[in-house]
Order: structure tokens, then C-alpha cells, then sequence
């Protein structure tokens, strides 16, 4: 077959399909429980949406309406989570910045944030999840297809149970210096639906054979991860990070720089700060890690193919690593939510 008769056939069979209409809701629901079927343990044991009004154990129900703003728009915000053991770690901090971003993308939310608070912790529990992640999602809300949200009637939202066994990173990762340009400091610093910069900038890293990536500013300064911070052990056994004034303000980031003074207090750092650093400085650090809630901390050994210190997984590192392990095990109370399971 000729190249031109190959193309005229792929034609003429794009032109033979027929695509099918369900003709009824029960032939539909077959359909999506079809995927689900094959499925030996649920991923999403639980979603809640405001749309249905309560809680979804239905995995082929985990659906949300195509003219939700936060669908076709991109009009939405959300965040993670972590349930571990049992516990609910940092919902609140977490729950808070969730309401920042909102306010900033001009969404009001259907609920109060108490009433926020319990619909998570009474999803939690449903769901019987004792080790995974707690990502939720406040929308415009469903209404049409045009680009205000004026004619949403009420914002939405939505939240979900993620099965995901937790284990503490000891292996070393290698990391590059993202091309893809970051976000402006009004998106960097709310945390919306609009991944794109950060799916390309971690795309980019995996077909270099990399962990992920490392956004650089404008002004030659280190900023951040697509989805975590980085920190750095300095020659001078100083534990540092870029400031949050133009990048997303990390919970668990936040939460180690609390916590690290402990190891001050030991003479094992010389101290803990925030400052700008650039990529010669940072390339010249005796450790490196990244820092998010579903790591908690990744070590990092190599960045652009340079080794970071003796490249090897760092001392100070795995301390640290420890510590923010410890808070999700033993942590206070004001850190640690006890879910109620039923």
C-alpha cells in the first residue's frame, strides 16, 4: 500500500466511525462502573461534593459537572492533606491557606470554615483511610461556559481521599533548572487549579532523566519546586530558604522552620533562616532536599549534573528528614487531628 492509499484508507475509516449514545442512565452507570470492576483496591475510598450535597463511596460517582468554572476555566483553588496513622497532620494550617488562596481568586465559599473543617474530618473517617492524602477543591461552581463566574449560582466544593503509603525518602534524587518560566507572584503565591507551568516544568525534568526541577526568578534568584520548596544546608551548617515573598508558602516548609532549631539547640546547626540565594550559592551548599507534605523531605544529591556537597544523601538532612517524621507521629495536638473513624 502506498503512503497516499494508507492516509485514504485512515480516512475513510475516521469517516466509518460511529460514535455510540447511551440510551438510558442505567446504560451509563454500567459503563462507568466498568473501569472500577477490574479494580482490587479503591484508590478514592471517599469524595464529598456540595453539588450532590454528602458523600460519595461510588468511585464511578466521583464525577463533577463539565460547566464547572473550575473545569473549563480553570477558575478554582485547592489543597492537600496528609493522613497518617490515623491522624489528620497540619489540616489546619493547610485549611487556612485554602481560604487565603480562595479569597485571592475572588471565590466565596458555600460554607463556613468551621463547617469546612468538619465535612473533611467526617470524609476522613468514612473513607477508613489510615495512611494517604486529604485534597480538597473550592470552585466557582457549575453554571455555564462562559468566562465570568456571575452566572454560577453558588461556588462549589468538592474533596477527596487518596490512598498513598507514606514512606520516609532516603534515597538521593538528581534535579535540573526548569526552562519553563515560573508563575508571577500572584499565582506563585495562590494556589490554584492552574498547573500547567508546574505539569510542563516536572514533564521537562523526567525526560532528562531527573527527579524534577528548580524554578529560577527573573532576578537570578532561587525560587522554588513545581509542587514543593527547597532548602539548603550551607557551608556554614546553616539550614536556609528562599523567602515566600514571591512563591508558595509551604506548610511543611513552614512547619521545619520551627522545627529546627531543635537541632541548633543540639550545636548540630549553626542556624535556621530565610534569604535569597543564587544558583552558584546554592550549587555550592553541603546539602540540598526539597520539602512538601507528601515527601516530607527529599533529599537532593545532584542538581544540573553537579554533585551537591560530597553528593551523597547529607547528615543534616536526614535529621531534619527525622524531626518533620517525628511531628506526624508524636506531634502535638495542635498538629495532629484524630479522625473518628466509623
Amino acid at each position: 500500500m502506498t503512503e497516499s492509499s494508507h492516509k485514504s484508507s485512515e480516512v475513510e475509516n475516521d469517516d466509518d466511525f460511529r460514535v455510540h449514545v447511551f440510551s438510558s442512565s442505567s446504560e451509563l452507570l454500567e459503563k462507568l462502573h466498568e473501569k472500577w470492576s477490574s479494580v482490587e483496591k479503591q484508590p478514592y475510598p471517599a469524595m464529598y461534593s456540595s453539588i450532590y450535597g454528602g458523600i460519595i463511596l461510588d468511585p464511578a460517582m466521583m464525577v463533577i459537572p463539565i460547566d464547572d468554572h473550575m473545569v473549563h476555566r480553570g477558575h478554582g483553588v485547592f489543597d492537600t492533606a496528609i493522613v497518617f496513622d490515623g491522624y489528620l497532620y497540619e489540616l489546619d494550617v493547610h485549611l487556612d491557606r485554602f481560604l487565603r488562596s480562595a479569597s485571592k481568586a475572588k471565590i466565596s465559599s458555600p460554607f463556613s470554615r468551621s463547617t469546612l473543617r468538619s465535612i473533611l474530618i467526617q470524609l476522613t473517617a468514612v473513607s477508613k483511610c489510615k495512611k494517604g492524602t486529604l485534597r480538597f477543591w473550592l470552585s466557582a461552581g457549575p453554571g455555564d461556559f462562559l468566562l465570568s463566574s456571575a452566572g454560577c449560582p453558588t461556588s462549589a466544593f468538592y474533596a477527596v481521599v487518596i490512598h498513598h503509603d507514606f514512606s520516609q525518602c532516603k534515597e538521593g534524587v538528581k534535579v535540573i533548572t526548569s526552562k519553563i518560566p515560573m508563575k508571577p507572584p500572584l499565582f506563585a503565591t495562590t494556589k490554584t487549579v492552574n498547573y500547567l507551568p508546574n505539569v510542563l516544568s516536572i514533564m521537562e525534568a523526567e525526560e532528562e532523566g531527573a527527579f524534577s526541577s528548580v524554578w529560577i526568578d527573573e532576578a537570578g534568584y532561587i525560587a522554588e519546586g513545581p509542587n514543593v520548596n527547597v532548602a539548603f544546608i550551607n557551608q556554614d551548617k546553616e539550614l536556609v530558604m528562599p523567602p515566600f515573598d514571591n512563591i508558595l508558602f509551604g506548610c511543611t516548609a513552614k512547619r521545619l522552620l520551627e522545627l529546627a532549631p531543635k537541632l541548633v539547640d543540639q550545636g548540630l546547626l549553626k542556624g535556621v533562616a530565610t534569604k535569597k540565594l543564587t544558583v552558584e550559592e546554592g550549587k555550592a551548599a553541603a546539602e540540598m532536599m526539597y520539602v512538601g507534605s507528601t515527601l516530607p523531605l527529599s533529599p537532593i544529591i545532584m542538581w544540573d549534573d553537579q554533585p551537591i556537597g560530597n553528593g551523597r544523601v547529607g547528615e543534616l538532612t536526614m535529621l531534619l528528614s527525622d524531626l518533620l517524621l517525628d511531628d506526624m507521629v508524636a506531634g502535638p495536638g495542635t498538629q495532629r487531628i484524630p479522625v473518628p473513624y466509623v
